[in-house]
């Protein structure tokens, strides 16, 4: 397995033009944005019609489609990967709500979100609204969320990839889920 550092060195050429770097790179990132989109359909209702490979497969169309990548790190480039994965996840929960479709939008909250097994695309929708809400702002608790809860990764994994203390991650996590559940349940009367 190879390291983050040659990741990040071959994202760095890849940014700067070199379409060899990308052609090194491309098998050393598939298995980790498989497991990605294994995590992000795992919280999907089964019979989901995405497949894993099908996620993959157009999140990588739409990163190697990127007008010039600025790609800092290892960290970034799957930080921007599980973003992309979650809306391509959120265009097609919306393409099956809409009314043509006979979908309805309902609110719900945050546990419903999070915990559901179920995986409403609602859910999905209204979740990724909130969490684009809570980016503009405080984007590094939309991005720990982001990681920990949509990307699957450990409080350990997130820290390395965002490169902050797991006691951050932890800090971090619950003040975000407390904005979001506020932002979920809405006003008080």
């Amino acid at each position: 397995m190879s390291s983050s550092h040659d990741i990040t060195r071959l994202l760095q050429q890849w940014a700067g033009g070199a379409q060899d770097a990308l052609e090194e790179l491309t098998p050393l990132i598939y298995r980790e944005l498989r497991q990605l989109a294994e995590s992000y359909l795992r919280r999907e209702s089964p019979g989901h019609t995405l497949q894993p490979t099908a996620l993959v497969h157009e999140a990588y169309l739409r990163l190697v489609d990127q007008h010039s990548p600025d790609w800092e790190n290892r960290s970034h480039f799957f930080g921007i990967a599980a973003r992309i994965m979650r809306q391509i996840l959120v265009d097609h929960a919306r393409s099956q709500q809409s009314p043509k479709r006979g979908g309805a939008l309902e609110r719900v909250s945050l546990e419903q979100c999070l915990n559901s097994s179920a995986g409403y695309s609602a859910d999905l929708i209204f979740l990724n609204d909130a969490l684009n809400e809570l980016e503009r702002f405080d984007p590094r608790k939309a991005k720990v969320i982001d990681l920990h809860f949509f990307g699957g990764l450990t409080v350990p994994e997130t820290a390395a990839a965002l490169g902050i203390s797991k006691a951050t991650v932890e800090r971090e996590l619950r003040a975000g889920e407390a904005w979001l559940y506020n932002r979920v349940k809405g006003p008080t009367t």
